[in-house]
């Protein structure tokens, strides 16, 4: 994982997000607070899908490309439930 541009891009939503806080503390307008969380989480989205393309470029097609069976499916069972969380949400 490229931790670094990762890191930066959280840190950022954690800015987002403490100015979030901050508007619901001063009772800002309900209509604004939910358009910035839904910035907030357009963000984290991003940062995820960011490290499942990295981990799918790295991890994944190394243990596809093994000899490993159990280690295959480990990971493919991985990636599964991932987005199998990703619908409950």
């Amino acid at each position: 994982m490229e931790t670094e541009g990762a890191l930066r891009r959280l840190k950022t939503v954690e800015g987002h997000l403490r100015g979030v806080i901050r508007m619901v503390e001063e009772d800002a307008y309900c209509i604004d607070v939910i358009r910035q969380i839904q910035a907030v989480e357009a963000a984290l989205n991003k940062v995820s899908a960011k490290i499942l393309e990295e981990h799918l470029n790295s991890c994944v097609i190394t243990a596809v490309q093994g000899n490993d069976k159990k280690e295959r499916e480990r990971v493919l069972k991985e990636i599964t439930e991932v987005f199998e969380m990703s619908t409950k949400v």
